[in-house]
């Protein structure tokens, strides 16, 4: 018993440490993950990463006696089910995420195991002897015989995701030495710094934050012009809206100041502005203009030679 408690007590003190220690904690699916791989996964992650196993009744256990100074704690408890574990690391949780889903290892099917993706037997000859045709039939693959072996003539999903595989699929693939699944740690839930949130979140990028966000405050600019109620988004419009007022005021009344009085003169004189702007056009052209005077003189002075006007000279 005294070595039941010690062992007991020794845990609690090294899960409070590490949720001390680290800010942020991956619980993470170790269904169908060896102790081999575990030890694999640690090594990916030393220095960066703790990874912590337990039996569920004393994390729930350990985790309770800490709520009471450590309320936030308490995220953690609805995902202590299953066959779980944890990842505590201050490291940048993107980073960590893809060691963890990165390390993961080929396993051959087993009868009874929940398919995690579908099952395809591919096209092709398989180098079996033409004896074993029975056994593909049975399972409805279609084959023939090609010098002297069976060849698979199309290809077949076999198990669908989600089911289990049966005795004569695990056989079967077995037989043609496909390993159809990857096992390793699958992320389930993130607590970070108080919070608990899907892993799905750490794929939200910054981008995708900026346009939501603008979203949000143009929402609630538009509501608070709407319900003529002040809030920070709708402050800059209101002094906006608040201005086109006053000149609006101002233009109507004698009531000016030196910004308004050049947009006052232009709505009492448009003709003045209207003819100002294709003068300033027409500007750049102002110097050809004698030229042009010149020219046309020289050509009515030549059709006069023409018609006989120089003989006199």
């Amino acid at each position: 018993m005294g070595g039941k408690s010690a062992n007991k007590a020794g845990y609690f003190d090294k899960l409070k440490g590490l949720l001390e220690e680290f800010k942020s904690v991956f619980i993470v699916g170790v269904d169908n993950v060896s102790s081999q791989q575990m030890h694999e996964i640690r090594q990916a992650l030393r220095n960066e990463a703790v990874v912590l196993m337990g039996k569920n009744t004393m994390v729930r256990r350990a985790l309770k006696t800490f709520i009471n100074d450590t309320p936030e704690y308490e995220r953690l408890l609805p995902f202590v089910k299953g066959n779980v574990g944890f990842v505590f690391t201050n490291s940048d949780l993107k980073t960590i995420r893809d060691k963890i889903l990165d390390n993961k290892v080929a396993a051959p099917a087993r009868a009874g195991a929940v398919a995690p993706a579908d099952v395809w037997v591919p096209a092709g000859n398989t180098g079996m002897e033409p004896g074993k045709t029975s056994f593909f039939q049975a399972l409805g693959v279609p084959t023939k015989i090609a010098r002297g072996t069976i060849e698979i003539t199309a290809d077949l999903k076999l198990v669908e995701a989600g089911s289990k595989v049966g005795p004569s699929e695990a056989t079967l693939l077995n037989m043609l030495n496909i390993s159809p699944f990857t096992y390793g740690l699958a992320i389930e839930q993130v607590y970070d710094q108080g919070n608990a949130f899907p892993p799905s979140v750490l794929d939200i990028s910054e981008e995708q934050l900026l346009k939501t966000f603008s979203s949000a405050v143009t929402t609630i600019a538009a509501v608070s012009l709407a319900l003529n109620y002040p809030t920070l988004p709708s402050v800059t419009h209101s002094l906006v809206n608040g201005y086109k007022k006053v000149l609006a005021v101002a233009i109507e009344t004698d009531f000016s100041w030196p910004e308004i009085e050049e947009l006052k003169d232009r709505i009492a004189n448009p003709d003045a502005y209207a003819a100002a702007a294709p003068a300033a056009a027409a500007g750049g052209d102002s110097g050809d203009a004698p030229a042009a005077e010149e020219k046309k003189e020289e050509e009515e002075e030549e059709e006069d030679d023409d018609m006989g006007f120089g003989l006199f000279d």
